[in-house]
């Protein structure tokens, strides 16, 4: 059986891990200390009962914090989960249909004001099949109309114009 790789994590360096001679020093409640030697900063920070983290490794001296190790990892790591989820900027797809009625458009008019919230570009979409696509200008004054309702509920500007597809119309709006 093989093992499934574990991606690779940078290591956070921890009291005598530290391999700089001197440190920036920050203590639990954020007040600057200085530069400081490593030993005198490890001491301060066993004698608070708390580790010595080194924040940044960029600069020279680096910034070293003195803290739990663990609030600081779960810090770290809520951190990261919460920026997986505010991503904001995708593309939407809100699909309407030939014969929409008023209210269906209102709803989706709703979902799409949701989208554009977030930050979001939303994609309008309808879709034409078989006769309905003799009818271009019908449908695109559907378009036209599900954007005025949508301009009412919340400001739009369009991205990229109605445009003829093979199988419909399709426009991109954003929020003002």
């Amino acid at each position: 059986m093989y093992k499934k790789k574990q991606p690779q994590t940078k290591k956070t360096l921890i009291n005598e891990r530290i391999r700089a001679e001197e440190v920036r020093l920050i203590d639990e409640t954020g007040e600057q200390l200085g530069l400081l030697p490593l030993e005198e900063a490890i001491a301060k920070a066993k004698e608070k009962g708390f580790d010595l983290i080194q924040v940044t490794e960029k600069v020279i001296p680096p910034v070293c914090r003195i803290m739990d190790y663990g609030k600081y990892i779960y810090a770290l790591k809520k951190k990261e989960k919460s920026a997986k989820h505010n991503k904001g900027g995708e593309l939407k797809h809100i699909r309407l249909t030939f014969g929409i009625s008023d209210h269906d458009a209102e709803t989706r008019a709703k979902q799409a004001e949701k989208f554009l919230k977030i930050g979001d570009k939303v994609m309008i979409e309808l879709r034409l099949k078989g006769r309905e696509k003799a009818h271009g200008d019908f449908a695109r004054d559907k378009i036209m109309k599900f954007v005025e309702t949508l301009n009412k509920i919340l400001p739009v500007k369009t991205e990229r114009d109605l445009k003829r597809q093979p199988r419909g119309f399709s426009m991109i709006i954003t929020k003002k």
